[in-house]
């Protein structure tokens, strides 16, 4: 694993934000409150979680990022809908009355591993927003568990936990693992350059919920929660 870290209250009006970074990946994560949810949810007594992604102008090596405007670019858009799930998948939406998350990442500086440090960093502002919703209950009343994300790669064929960009570029499989407490939210697996089996499909999840497990710890020390 690369250092990780979460810095809490970044931003000084959202909810909740948090920038989280994953070695030299720095990815800032805020939370937006709402009182009120899409049409298809109104009077049915829930909240909604919606999220975007973007990478800014200067985020990555080789030239400026241009901004996005209008038709969003399906890497963005296929990223901040795998956000958005992930989070979804946390909370009782059932528990936050008629009222809508926004969570937005927006990458300052990109060195593979943008999604996963994303989520991970989303979770933490997200914890920090529901704590506003009523002084009477604590986050912990709205969350399902404790949400963080990595990515794990065979490499010259052996396993790397939490790819940078040099990794990742050259990685024969490739995978994205969000994990709510131990358990899986969502895998995303590709044989970039290359296959894998069972045995090396074993190795990559066991790699990766070790990494989650750090990572969790340090989004726990961030909040000052027990059992860091």
């Amino acid at each position: 694993m690369r250092p990780v870290s979460f810095t809490r209250g970044f931003l000084d009006h959202p909810a909740g934000s948090c920038l989280v970074e994953f070695g030299a990946t720095r990815v800032l994560c805020t939370v937006s409150l709402e009182a009120s949810v899409p049409p298809f949810l109104r009077d049915k007594g829930q909240g909604w979680l919606t999220a975007e992604y973007a990478m800014l102008p200067g985020s990555t090596s080789g030239g400026r990022k241009r901004r996005e405007f209008g038709k969003r670019d399906g890497r963005s858009v296929e990223i901040q809908r795998l956000i958005g799930r992930s989070l979804r998948a946390a909370v009782h939406l059932d528990r936050i009355g008629e009222t809508t998350l926004t969570i937005d990442c927006d990458v300052l500086q990109a060195d593979g591993g943008t999604r996963t440090a994303a989520i991970s960093g989303a979770w933490v502002a997200l914890h920090d927003a529901l704590g506003t919703l009523d002084s009477e209950r604590p986050a912990e009343h709205y969350l399902k568990g404790q949400l963080a994300a990595v990515s794990v790669g065979l490499c010259d064929g052996g396993v790397v936990c939490d790819l940078d960009y040099a990794h990742d570029s050259r990685a024969e499989v490739d995978m994205n693992v969000v994990a709510l407490d131990q358990t899986f939210v969502e895998v995303q697996g590709t044989g970039e350059q290359g296959t894998f089996d069972r045995a090396q499909l074993d190795g990559l999840l066991d790699a990766a919920l070790q990494g989650i497990a750090s990572i969790q710890a340090r989004q726990r020390q961030a909040l000052g929660l027990s059992g860091t």
